[in-house]
């Protein structure tokens, strides 16, 4: 032991000592120096704001500034596609030169959707149905129906529109649907040659209702008698409004 300690008051020790500090200095000198430069330290910058940019303009401005992308596309109603909507990371974020910056844009083409079924559902089914499917109302048709505000039918671009038939995501449709009061008008039946009874019940199938009653000529019998003539005339090109009286002669 008391040679050790001898050994450590010699030149050689401190000659040793002074080599070995000034090798470990260099060493971590060089190594700091080495990773200073390899992860460009202080030499960070700013990534930009590309949201609303156009694809095109969102690609020259990484590329201009020494960045890498990735780019992911989405559907959204309304949205002007081609324009970047998000961006990772976020806008002003620091960051080493030659970094992967990813950029979503609203895409160019929208997907097609299956339409679902909605006819027989009440307009407030429907309209919730549609909305589901990312579609949209364009328009709302009444039609004379006892179904009041029931879908009877769709339409897509004037032609009916199938359940399960593929249309674009975003796309309008309207609908057609009852007015809940049926026919406001309704042609005229032709009574020749029925009796009073089959008159009457022909009158009122179809809406009209029993007007006059005359019997012509010399009548033997009122219940064989059959109707000769009306107003007003059936006519199929001519309609009149529900409730309408229809006035009948008879004879025999």
């Amino acid at each position: 032991m008391s040679k050790f300690f001898q050994y450590l008051r010699t030149q050689t020790f401190r000659n040793n000592l002074i080599t070995a500090i000034i090798v470990i200095a260099l060493f971590v000198f060089t190594v700091f120096f080495v990773l200073r430069s390899y992860t460009r330290h202080g030499e960070n910058i700013k990534v930009p704001e590309l949201t609303n940019m156009s694809l095109k303009e969102a690609i020259n401005t990484l590329e201009s500034n020494g960045f890498r992308y990735q780019i992911d596309s989405v559907y959204q109603t309304d949205a002007t596609p081609g324009t970047i909507i998000d961006q990772d990371p976020g806008p002003g974020s620091n960051v080493k030169t030659n970094r992967t910056i990813y950029i979503t844009m609203i895409t160019m083409t929208p997907p097609f959707v299956n339409f679902p079924e909605v006819r027989e559902m009440t307009y407030l089914e429907a309209r919730a149905m549609i909305g589901n499917y990312e579609l949209k109302i364009a328009d709302t048709i009444y039609i004379p129906d006892i179904a009041r505000d029931v879908v009877l039918d769709v339409k897509y671009g004037g032609e009916k529109l199938l359940a399960g038939q593929e249309i674009p995501k975003g796309s309008s449709v309207s609908l057609v649907l009852g007015n809940g009061m049926g026919d406001s008008e309704v042609l005229v039946p032709d009574l020749s040659g029925l009796t009073l009874d089959e008159a009457t019940f022909s009158i009122r199938g179809s809406s009209l209702t029993l007007g006059s009653v005359n019997y012509m000529g010399y009548i033997t019998d009122s219940l064989s008698a059959t109707v000769v003539s009306q107003t007003p005339i059936p006519d199929s090109t001519k309609k009149v409004s529900i409730g309408t009286p229809i006035n009948i002669a008879l004879s025999n």
